[in-house]
């Protein structure tokens, strides 16, 4: 795993190179636990 800071208030998780969540796309902040829910669905856990 890797944080890549950035600016502009951009917040995105990725997976492999997958995109998992974007708050630049969506217009909103993840409500909490939603980023994991997010990863354990991709990885089928």
């Amino acid at each position: 795993m890797k944080l890549i800071e950035s600016s502009g208030g951009v917040f995105e998780v990725q997976l492999d190179s997958d995109l998992v969540f974007s708050k630049k796309s969506l217009g909103r902040h993840a409500a909490p636990g939603e980023v994991m829910q997010l990863i354990h669905a991709r990885l089928g856990s």
